[in-house]
């Protein structure tokens, strides 16, 4: 038996108000269309990796079984042998599992109904309602017609029922090519929706299925087998994106053909389909970029797949009231991606601890420090959660700072280091540029400075302020690390065509690697997906692919919420 969902979840479905969808599923219980559960689902083909806009809709329907103790059923609609996979699948349900929208026990596959399906079909034909075609694919697409002309009918429509039968046989047994001979509906070639003008319902494909291996050598088509799997299934609400809301005569047209196996139909309702600024979500285009190697693998956190997203360091809350702050829409809407941006720091900002990181290390030297001694510092491990309490950082004569925090000649409003400035050193001291070694090229390889022992971070010393706070670290106390900086893929989100020019639309700065980064030496702990708030540069992630036996790699996530930079 199918597991019911008991319990509730306000992030999904939007809130604790009823979404549109969710009206509708109220009305029916009230009316006692059906005799059963409400029951979901999500149908995604495997041959492809789930993306954000996957999640969008996994939730709508998730959220609503949910919401009615109802059922969610993930079934794979794997109707086309020629593009599925079962690494597609394992993809899917492990991405799924992560989300938090486990199926459980409740995983089905359409390729399992074949027989069924099959059988269904016969009877359709045994009551004139299908029929063999013979038209080549080309004769067939002209003689559907155009929005604005009818169709015209095929000249094999009148087929006997007895002739269909043995050439849909023959088509089951491979006596024919594909292409050579199609399954259609027999419904109106008038009709002023195009798909219901004697649609094809069954293909000839003479290829192996990943499940059932050579039985079949033909094939339902998606919009055909769609409402039959649903209904085998037991479904009552079939949600699906705004697209096929032109296909929802044919669905409908499909259940009450077949009413006698079927007298509780379910019911197909569309919402808008999310799009997302800086986001391609099309399988095609991201199949393109992977194959093509502009993408680091299906798991390239420039990329809108949930593999992608975890490995950016998104974490299932942020998604989850990123998706509960949009809602469900009527219609087709884009969001901004700062929107699931602002989930991701609302849900780090008061748990992931803070640590000192310097990207681009420039080193400096106290030089009234006394030499050969050290300290050790308290800084916070949270400023917004004092529960996350405190820890020590040594502190020496030799340091390591950004060096984008220093400029020999600054420009206006620049008020960190500078020959003659003072600047504070987070938990630390006050210190002073006095004094910049270049090498032979100009370039400053190091900063010599004094350091206030009175301006120590913690004691009562207020007399002078600073306009700037660093972050450092000592020298020779820190963990070598690799940086990752991610931005936007795309220079260009307006992608056509079968085959964009990507050399064109890939942002060649949308990765920057910092190789030289150093880290505070408690990080050496960090584990894969372990989070943290780099103090002035954002919130980040150990790579899920980082190994603690070679050189950590961290990820950054987003930005702080103020990413302009400052003096």
């Amino acid at each position: 038996m199918p597991e019911e969902i008991s319990e509730t979840n306000e992030n999904e479905s939007g809130g604790s108000a009823l979404n549109f969808l969710e009206r509708i599923i109220e009305e029916d219980i009230r009316d006692n269309v059906y005799h059963r559960s409400v029951h979901t689902r999500f149908p995604p083909e495997p041959n492809g990796y789930l993306h954000i806009g996957s999640l969008y809709a996994i939730n709508i329907n998730h959220g609503a079984a949910k919401r009615f103790g109802g059922v969610f059923n993930l079934r794979f609609d794997d109707t086309n042998p020629l593009k599925e996979d079962m690494e597609y699948v394992g993809a899917i349900i492990e991405d799924m599992k992560w989300a938090g929208y486990d199926p459980g026990e409740n995983i089905f596959f359409g390729s399992d109904y074949f027989e069924t399906i099959y059988e269904l079909t016969i009877n359709l034909i045994e009551n004139g309602q299908a029929f063999v075609c013979d038209l080549s694919p080309d004769e067939l697409r002209e003689s559907r017609g155009t929005l604005t002309t009818p169709g015209v009918n095929s000249p094999y429509r009148n087929r006997s029922v007895e002739e269909n039968l043995k050439l849909f046989e023959g088509m089951k047994n491979g006596l024919y090519n594909p292409g050579e001979k199609v399954l259609r509906a027999k419904i109106d070639m008038a009709s002023a929706n195009i798909n219901m003008r004697d649609p094809t319902i069954y293909r000839v494909l003479n290829a192996d299925h990943y499940r059932s291996g050579d039985k079949w050598r033909v094939y339902p088509m998606y919009d055909y087998a769609h409402p039959i799997q649903d209904a085998i299934e037991g479904i009552t609400h079939s949600m699906c994106s705004f697209e096929f809301k032109d296909h929802r005569p044919l669905y409908e047209w499909v259940l009450n053909a077949l009413s006698f196996a079927f007298p509780e139909p379910p019911k197909q309702r569309e919402f808008g389909r999310m799009n997302i600024t800086g986001a391609i979500t099309g399988k095609r285009y991201l199949r393109q970029l992977v194959s093509q190697g502009y993408a680091d693998g299906w798991d390239d956190p420039r990329l809108p797949t949930v593999k992608g997203l975890r490995r950016r360091g998104f974490t299932v809350e942020s998604i989850h009231d990123f998706l509960g702050e949009i809602g469900v829409a009527r219609d087709n809407s884009t969001v901004d991606i700062s929107m699931l941006e602002n989930s991701l720091r609302k849900d780090l900002k008061p748990k992931a601890k803070t640590v000192m990181a310097v990207l681009d290390p420039l080193p400096v030297e106290i030089i009234n420090y006394p030499e050969g001694a050290d300290e050790w510092v308290e800084v916070e491990n949270n400023a917004e959660n004092p529960e996350l309490g405190i820890r020590k950082l040594p502190f020496s004569r030799n340091l390591l700072v950004e060096r984008e925090d220093f400029m020999e000649v600054p420009e206006k409003g620049f008020r960190r280091l500078f020959p003659g400035n003072e600047v504070r050193l987070k938990g630390a001291y006050f210190i002073k540029c006095e004094e910049v070694l270049k090498d032979d090229n100009g370039a400053a390889v190091k900063l010599l400075c004094t350091y206030d022992p009175a301006t120590k971070s913690g004691g009562s010393f207020t007399e002078r302020k600073v306009k700037a706070t660093l972050h450092w670290l000592d020298a020779a106390r820190t963990l070598p690390a690799r940086v990752n900086l991610y931005g936007r893929l795309l220079l260009n989100e307006n992608i056509t065509g079968e085959e964009p020019n990507w050399p064109r639309l890939v942002d060649p700065a949308s990765l920057i690697v910092m190789e030289n980064a150093r880290m505070e030496e408690s990080l050496s702990a960090a584990l894969p997906e372990d989070k943290f708030q780099f103090i002035r540069h954002g919130y980040f992630v150990c790579d899920i692919h980082s190994k603690p036996e070679e050189k950590l790699v961290f990820n950054r996530i987003v930005a702080l919420k103020d990413t302009k930079k400052k003096g």
